[in-house]
């Protein structure tokens, strides 16, 4: 795992909920370009980055990871840490091509929730013109009781990566 955040007590936080979910290394990073190059060097499984760092911050550290030219993984889940849960913001972490949103203050039990998400219900990845990460629509809510809107639609696995036309996403797509 790699842990990106400018806080260093914030860092000790989740270094020690993941050491007591097992998680046997993590990697850490104060900012962004520090993260940024750890991540190239480590390869991390699980990247977790606060939103607000210096020099990059977490939405353009999840850009330039999710840009599919470079030399890294591009689809690994990366879940974003903010104390600003508006709506916007959670949209806009969406739109950069974060896995995962967590608000602080944090719990284990968020924390936990959000990493088995990505690990067991990961989302499939989509590439348009304009972006490319995990598909920002869930599929597959048992208890969901409402109209089928995608019915018939085929299952993809987490890195099947379906190309879009961006003329064919409606603006308020998501």
């Amino acid at each position: 795992m790699l842990v990106a955040d400018d806080n260093a007590h914030m860092r000790r936080i989740i270094r020690s909920l993941l050491h007591g979910f097992g998680v046997r290394e993590v990697a850490e990073a104060e900012d962004g370009a520090s993260a940024l190059e750890t991540f190239n060097s480590h390869n991390p499984d699980i990247v977790i980055t606060d939103w607000a760092m210096p020099i990059i911050d977490g939405l353009e550290l999840t850009r330039l990871i999710r840009n599919p030219g470079s030399q890294s993984n591009p689809y690994v889940p990366i879940i974003i840490l903010t104390g600003h849960a508006e709506r916007r913001r959670v949209i806009e972490a969406r739109d950069a091509g974060v896995s995962e949103f967590l608000a602080k203050p944090i719990s284990a039990k968020s924390l936990y929730g959000r990493l088995i998400a990505t690990v067991v219900n990961p989302r499939p990845f989509v590439r348009t013109k304009t972006y490319f990460g995990p598909d920002r629509r869930r599929y597959d809510n048992p208890n969901y009781k409402g109209p089928e809107r995608r019915s018939g639609a085929p299952p993809r696995e987490p890195h099947d990566t379906m190309e879009i036309d961006d003329a064919t996403i409606p603006e308020n797509w998501g």
